[in-house]
């Protein structure tokens, strides 16, 4: 079952199209992860997925409906949209963050109502962020400021949960620390999350489906055990790698050795001039507008 999912869509920048024809079916309660070369589309459809980036055609359905066609807030109160990289006013507080959450719950300009504060203090709780509410952001480890902006997207009260690379630039640890995270609330509450992801063992390792993506077209999707092989290695990234069991959890772990002779690992061709890094580029968080 899916109550996310596109139906031929089509996504640009500029005069240059990223995504053709796209029918992408996230399924409900499980963590989704998208995978592929810089420039394959991951980031891209996200943003549409979010609202954030307008189809040229096609469309993003949920619960049957086009998204681009419902009210922002309508829409925020169903899913919540994690940018990579967000930036947050310096001096901010944890708790002063994770209040954002409840904007689409508010009326105008109106203060938090009980049902805010109480979403609030469980949003801080589930993320382990309650004893650092009065903290500024800024102050924060990575790890731990990368949990208070999951806090705020949980504070949505959404079911589903859309993360754009939640552990680029985190060190190990805190990489580990958010996958933990993430896994928790999707085993717990059965959150859907569909998270963009570098790291290939981590997206095997801790996600359900696996979408492997080039050139904006899915070429690969399934469950980590199926589409984690040396052929899709190959194919989508251009490396020749094995792949075996993981020692603790048995799901597949990528070993890389070699570039493949016959594939390449440039995909910035798909993007206009100036627009190589337009997947990655930082943007200010906002709650699926």
């Amino acid at each position: 079952m899916s109550r996310l999912n596109t139906n031929r869509l089509a996504l640009a920048y500029g005069s240059r199209r990223i995504v053709e024809e796209l029918n992408l079916s996230v399924p409900d309660g499980k963590i989704t992860a998208l995978v592929g070369s810089n420039g394959s589309g991951k980031s891209t459809i996200l943003k549409a997925m979010a609202r954030i980036l307008s189809p040229l055609s096609g469309g993003v359905y949920l619960d049957g409906k086009e998204i681009h066609r419902q009210p922002t807030k309508e829409v925020a109160k169903q899913l919540a949209i994690l940018p990579q990289n967000p930036t947050s006013p310096e001096g901010l507080t944890v708790q002063e963050l994770v209040s954002f959450g409840r904007y689409p719950h508010q009326k105008g300009f109106g203060s938090l109502k009980a049902e805010d504060h109480r979403m609030v203090e469980w949003a801080l709780e589930a993320t382990g962020m309650y004893g650092f509410a009065d903290r500024p952001v800024d102050q924060l480890s990575g790890g731990q400021r990368q949990r208070a902006w999951i806090a705020m997207a949980l504070a949505q009260g959404t079911e589903v949960l859309l993360l754009d690379e939640p552990t680029t630039f985190l060190d190990m640890a805190h990489q580990i620390e958010v996958m933990m995270l993430l896994e928790k609330l999707n085993r717990d509450q059965r959150r859907t999350i569909i998270m963009v992801v570098h790291d290939l063992n981590h997206a095997a390792r801790y996600a359900q489906h696996l979408v492997a993506l080039k050139k904006g077209t899915v070429l690969y999707e399934g469950d980590p055990t199926e589409v984690m092989t040396p052929e899709m290695l190959r194919v989508v990234f251009g490396i020749d790698a094995d792949v075996i069991p993981d020692p603790r959890t048995g799901t597949p772990m990528c070993l890389p050795y070699g570039l493949a002779a016959d594939a390449s690992t440039t995909e910035s061709g798909n993007l206009p001039a100036g627009q190589e890094n337009a997947e990655r580029a930082p943007e200010p968080a906002y709650a699926a507008g």
